[in-house]
């Protein structure tokens, strides 16, 4: 029985990485992260109640997340061994390694519930389980600058959770949902539990009222439309960085859409031009800043920079009318490990692989919006949108905050992979949290244009070559998300998560 419970976590883990984004279609499907939580928390139980220790509920839940976490971004594995050359056996390893280190968190998190929850209530032992399961997201999406790729509120951007996201944000979703899962796992074997399924269907209904109260944002007005065109140049990852491949395509493709396109505002993906400017061929930039000098037209062109021998930047330059001697530039901020900053002590394993450009310097934050036609936009580079509350800096000051969100990105890193519905999930979660529309413009997708209620209004197709042209509406107004965020960062959900430990700590003292 003891094997079959294990088994059955890692299949619970494998399922919750599905929930994410379904193999099949690439839509998040909230019901199963709901009901995978759910099989966790009964399995965690039951162990408890066939004596198992808490190393063995620390067992169980590391079981789970690492099925669950190596599920969910297996596709690392392209990106080190089909282009960074990478052997395969070291590949997998190094997902392994990742995903089981990054599943301690819940581990640790799973020996606390099966020290504490046989002495509690029914209902201590769901708060327990939730404030538990919220302070592992929490820790994995900072620590060591954090990697929260696939937490568990992402697939609810299209349930009924979702009308708590422009209120708590993605980890109060999944707080809840962890609340939820809870409730309905542990119901079964407890007596005296009547509560708990009234409980769960409350938590269920009542964002359907929050999300209704706070449907236009609040105060939210429109700051009018304007008109885009996000350009997808869908250059192999394997030739992006070869001189007489990918690079004169990318330079000519580009700089032919940048220099003919009749849209208000021209966006191409990160580092859609893959040299330095010093590297790119006589005039290139001066010719793009000459065609937007003058009229009614920008252009936001991703770029990599160089701010002296070995000072790198993962950029985006902004050009339009009284920016040619001075271009607006945004440098990202949240560096991707191993594949933009080497961590100390691993320069051993990056020297291993193929990557150009390994080790960049980080921008500020928060960094002002670039500003066209009345509109206030916030750019943020590829892996960066997963950090709601660095993008909630910018919000602070309602009277200067963005109107618009853009994210550029390039994941053909990954391959043609849900890693590409997995980001599309993660950038509406932005827009629901912060009740702003996001743009996209990627290498091979998804380039989409997002509501602010977080609906892909248009799409191109993925791993082709085009131009996604559409009208944007932007937004003012202030979540409560984007209030408290951006004054006090996630420390709200922190204290809170910790207070519910803490109080269960004590209650399991005193019923000794």
């Amino acid at each position: 029985m003891r094997a079959l419970r294990l088994a059955a976590c890692a299949l619970a883990g494998l399922v919750q990485a599905a929930s994410m984004a379904w193999p099949w279609g690439g839509q998040p499907l909230w019901w199963l992260q709901l009901l995978s939580l759910a099989a966790l928390a009964a399995l965690l139980d039951a162990e408890r109640q066939h004596g198992g220790s808490w190393r063995r509920t620390a067992l169980s839940a590391w079981l789970f997340a690492t099925a669950w976490l190596c599920s969910t971004f297996w596709w690392l594995f392209i990106s080190m061994n089909t282009y960074g050359g990478l052997s395969a056996p070291l590949a997998a390893l190094a997902v392994f390694f990742l995903g089981g280190g990054l599943a301690t968190y819940y581990g640790v998190a799973g020996g606390l519930w099966g020290w504490l929850a046989p002495r509690l209530r029914p209902g201590g032992r769901v708060l327990l389980f939730a404030a538990l399961w919220t302070l592992a997201e929490l820790v994995r999406g900072s620590l060591f600058t954090g990697f929260p790729w696939g937490a568990g509120g992402y697939a609810h951007v299209d349930g009924p959770l979702a009308g708590y996201a422009p209120w708590v944000g993605v980890y109060g979703i999944g707080a809840t949902a962890a609340a939820i899962a809870a409730c309905v796992g542990l119901w079964p074997a407890q007596r005296q539990a009547r509560a708990l399924p009234v409980v769960a269907a409350v938590l269920l209904v009542l964002p359907l009222a929050l999300g209704a109260l706070h449907r236009d944002g609040g105060d939210a007005a429109s700051t009018g439309r304007l008109q885009v065109a996000l350009l997808q140049g869908n250059i192999p990852q394997d030739e992006k960085f070869v001189p007489g491949a990918g690079i004169e395509t990318a330079l000519r493709w580009y700089g032919d859409q940048l220099l003919r396109s009749r849209a208000a505002l021209v966006v191409t993906p990160e580092t859609a031009l893959p040299l330095l400017p010093r590297q790119l061929p006589e005039g290139y930039l001066a010719a793009i800043a000459a065609r937007y000098a003058q009229g009614s037209q920008a252009a936001i062109v991703g770029v990599p920079m160089e701010d002296g021998p070995g000072r790198y930047a993962n950029s985006v330059l902004g050009f339009g009318p009284g920016l040619a001697a001075q271009p607006y530039r945004y440098d990202k901020h949240h560096l991707v490990p191993f594949g933009e900053f080497i961590p100390f002590g691993f320069r051993w394993f990056t020297d291993m692989m193929n990557i150009p450009l390994a080790d960049f310097g980080r921008g500020g934050l928060p960094q002002r919006s670039f500003d066209w036609q009345g509109q206030r936009i916030a750019p943020d580079i590829c892996y960066e949108d997963l950090f709601g509350d660095e993008i909630g800096a910018g919000f602070r000051d309602a009277a200067n905050a963005p109107t618009i969100l853009l994210n550029v990105s390039n994941i053909a890193w990954f391959g043609d992979t849900v890693a590409i519905d997995q980001h599309r999930a993660i950038s509406r979660m932005r827009a629901l949290e912060f009740q702003r529309p996001m743009l996209r413009a990627t290498n091979t997708g998804a380039t989409v244009v997002i509501d602010h209620r977080g609906r892909v209004t248009h799409e191109l197709p993925r791993l082709t070559r085009g131009v996604l042209e559409a009208e944007v509406e932007g937004r003012t107004g202030i979540t409560p998300f984007a209030w408290w965020v951006s004054r006090f960062g996630l420390a709200p959900l922190w204290l809170l998560s910790v207070a519910v430990l803490a109080f269960s700590v004590w209650r399991a003292r005193t019923r000794r």
